[in-house]
């Protein structure tokens, strides 16, 4: 019996090897220069994830075993209100947030803090500002804020002197939810370009951009209630023993 389980387990690591190869030399030829960084099997029989670099960081689209039908779009799991592609992008986009220097952060905490979160926000951004009402109803949390000024660089200065007032959180508040612009201190450092360059190096090309506390990213905002439940269950896959 041991060896039939073998025997099987070799033939379906045989073919799996081969969709793979065949997965590879149909499409990465049409992927305009992007190289293919894996190739996996979804919960869907005959139909297989291809991940490959793209300029903004990770990409996902799916084909059969021959590379010959593709769908580019997101994958979901409707008995489980799973959308599995948004869930791998987020794991396989992550930074650590250990590594993120939050000394270039301005934060803002109530309550207790026990939730964290990372944001680059631009304080023009109206996704942010509608972002910043759904934090707003979301107690025990501690943000981070990267400032992140790219929509409209013309008013970085804004930013510039959130960073050099008395009280940074409140200033930033004032800025970004209610487009209340604090004065510019006068010989204000701020660390503008420290945070741009920051940014780009993590390939921030939406705002706003959210870190967890288990390093997985989501572009865009959240409603507050699901926000929620995000910010408990990445803290929670956080303090778990890393493997």
């Amino acid at each position: 019996m041991t060896r039939v389980l073998a025997v099987i387990a070799a033939f379906f690591s045989l073919a799996a090897s081969a969709n793979e190869q065949a997965i590879r030399q149909a499409l990465e030829p049409r992927l305009g220069g992007a190289r293919i960084e894996a190739v996996q099997a979804t919960p869907v029989p005959g139909i297989f994830e291809v991940r490959y670099a793209g300029r903004d960081g990770p990409q996902i689209l799916y084909t059969d075993a021959q590379g010959s039908h593709v769908f580019d779009g997101n994958l979901y799991d409707l008995r489980a209100g799973r959308n599995l592609t948004e869930e791998r992008l987020r794991k396989l986009s992550a930074i650590p947030f250990s590594t993120l220097p939050l000394d270039l952060a301005v934060k803002v905490q109530r309550g207790n803090g026990r939730r964290v979160l990372a944001v680059f926000s631009d304080p023009y951004c109206p996704a942010c500002q509608q972002f910043e009402k759904a934090l707003a109803e979301v107690s025990d949390i501690t943000i981070y804020y990267f400032m992140y000024p790219v929509i409209r660089p013309e008013l970085a200065e804004h930013s510039r002197a959130v960073w050099c007032a008395p009280d940074r959180g409140k200033a930033w508040l004032d800025l970004a939810l209610r487009r209340k612009p604090t004065a510019l201190a006068a010989n204000c450092d701020a660390p503008m370009d420290r945070l741009i360059e920051l940014g780009k190096s993590l390939r921030v090309n939406s705002t706003p951009t959210l870190i967890l506390a288990n390093g997985e990213r989501i572009r865009g905002g959240l409603p507050a209630a699901q926000l929620k439940e995000v910010l408990d269950a990445a803290a929670k896959d956080a303090a778990r023993p890393a493997k």
